[in-house]
């Protein structure tokens, strides 16, 4: 058991210094255990840092709720210890002022550094003029850049985009700073990116991850994120794989996986505080999620099917190793799910009309007569552009925002949407599925099932978050017996590998090339 959690060398085993909450735990339901002198000085150092109470700083401009104060005082505390943390609150909970709140109490020891989606910089800048007027925000980019980085002091904070830090790491990487935050921090999950390793080579005295989502997919991308916060307490990136990350995700030994998964939770639930909105916002208004059934036409489907076979018979003559074939099999899913989406994105000029777009027609007549305004997202930029045809043919005032918009141009959309411009923001799910707050809007309709939960629940929270007053409605359009249909039964079925971790739930693996193919081999009529 105790060498799950470090290296074995001769007799002794080695072990990093953070997991010693989860030895004392260890030690404690063993009962009785002789420890050395230092092993008991280490574990009083441990009990005085968590009696450790900061104080909230006097300059907040803002009154906390009772959950976000715990926040603040569980990140000052581990600051005070020197040691990273992820703060894992569900979206809308506000990651951003409790972290504001923490920057405030530790900016006079030097500068600070936020790095964040480019959606959510502007975010950074407005909170913190409201909620911290003291602390000076510096948006990296506009201006001398090198002087934003070199000449950053005591209060300063610099907030920079992921695409920027990538593309100006060997500036970042050259200065120290004594705060780092890395927001929508779900950013850096995968390992082998060079946004990781732009993220990786910065140096800071405290380091903290804001995350609603710190897992997506699979385990690989929490150890990616405690190499951030907290580096070597999971091990290197085989040995994790080894100790934790195969046992629970292949599931094949069910004593195994559970032995795994609770020394997991022991490792990293110090350094994790995550509350759901069921826990802490009782007054906020329910949420009901309906899925619409949309029927294809005659014309459709033929076309659907068309392409399935098509699919099925370029793969099966398809020799490549399973890597490159999950590629094309993906890719060949892509292709279906466009064609569920609108005939016009696979066959352009067939003539064939779309049976979603009807019934999007059909569901926002109704809505705007009602008087209410709805956020439509899609993960397709073309797929909103016929959409866009349509409102405008139809006279319905909108806005609008993808990956293209400009960061300046999206803060005023957003803000006159907030303000009454517009009754529906037709919106991309990579691009604003984060970080904007959009609770003018009462109803979220999703054209198209995204593989995972959990990024559509990022995108619907845009509108049921603090501020919201009224019941929201969340609508997802799936064409019947077509993959469509396979996604949400995957939504049902996939066990949600964070509530597993945080909350002991099962976990599953992640879709191999063979789930996928039976995926796409299922046709009409499933």
């Amino acid at each position: 058991e105790l060498g799950a959690y470090g290296e074995i060398h001769g007799d002794d085993i080695r072990t990093h210094a953070l997991s010693s909450f989860a030895l004392d735990e260890l030690a404690r339901d063993a009962g009785s255990v002789d420890a050395d002198k230092a092993w008991t000085a280490h574990l009083a150092r441990m009990a005085e840092n968590a009696a450790f109470v900061p104080e909230l700083p006097s300059t907040l401009q803002a009154e906390l709720r009772d959950y976000q104060v715990e926040g603040f005082q569980w990140l000052g505390r581990l600051a005070h210890w020197g040691v990273g943390a992820c703060l894992a609150d569900d979206m809308g909970l506000g990651k951003t002022l409790q972290a504001l709140a923490l920057l405030l109490t530790r900016a006079k020891d030097g500068p600070a550094l936020v790095v964040a989606p480019t959606s959510v910089c502007l975010n950074w800048i407005d909170e913190a003029a409201r909620f911290a007027p003291t602390l000076n925000l510096k948006l990296f980019g506009p201006g001398g850049r090198a002087a934003t980085v070199d000449d950053a002091g005591p209060f300063d904070v610099v907030v920079v985009s992921y695409g920027l830090l990538q593309l100006e790491a060997a500036r970042f990487k050259g200065r120290r700073w004594h705060s780092i935050v890395l927001d929508e921090a779900q950013a850096i999950k995968n390992m082998h990116t060079k946004r990781s390793q732009a993220v990786m080579a910065l140096q800071g005295d405290f380091r903290m991850a804001a995350t609603g989502t710190p897992l997506e997919n699979h385990l690989g991308e929490l150890w990616n994120l405690f190499r951030f916060i907290n580096p070597g307490l999971l091990g290197s990136a085989d040995q994790f794989q080894l100790r934790f990350a195969g046992p629970i995700e292949k599931a094949q030994d069910k004593r195994a996986e559970a032995g795994a998964r609770t020394r997991l939770k022991r490792l990293t639930a110090p350094f994790i505080l995550r509350r759901t909105k069921a826990q802490v916002l009782s007054e906020l208004p329910p949420r009901t999620e309906i899925v619409v059934p949309v029927e294809l036409s005659a014309e459709e489907n033929a076309l659907y099917e068309s392409l399935r076979r098509q699919a099925l018979d370029k793969l099966a003559a398809l020799e490549a190793p399973e890597g490159q074939k999950a590629i094309e099999i993906l890719a060949e899913m892509m292709r279906l799910r466009r064609a569920c989406c609108n005939p016009e994105l696979v066959a352009p000029g067939a003539g064939i009309a779309s049976s979603k777009l009807a019934t999007f027609a059909r569901l926002t007549t109704d809505l705007l007569e009602n008087r209410h305004k709805v956020l439509v997202f899609s993960q397709f930029v073309d797929h909103l552009t016929l959409i866009r045809h349509y409102l405008d043919a139809q006279g319905v005032a909108y806005q609008y925002l993808d990956g293209s918009t400009p960061i300046q141009e999206r803060k005023r959309r957003v803000d006159a949407f907030q303000a009454g411009e517009g009754d529906l923001f037709l919106i991309s799910l990579k691009a604003g599925g984060v970080g904007i707050n959009l609770t003018a809007a009462d109803y979220v309709i999703h054209m198209d099932p995204w593989w995972n939960p959990a990024v559509e629940d990022q995108a619907s929270d845009r509108a049921h978050r603090m501020g919201q007053q009224r019941p929201v409605t969340i609508y997802r359009l799936v064409a019947r017996g077509t993959i469509e249909e396979g996604i949400v039964d995957l939504h049902r079925h996939k066990r949600d590998l964070a509530d597993s971790l945080l909350e002991g739930t099962e976990m599953a693996a992640r879709m191999s090339p063979g789930d996928m193919l039976e995926m796409l081999k299922a046709g009409l009529g499933r």
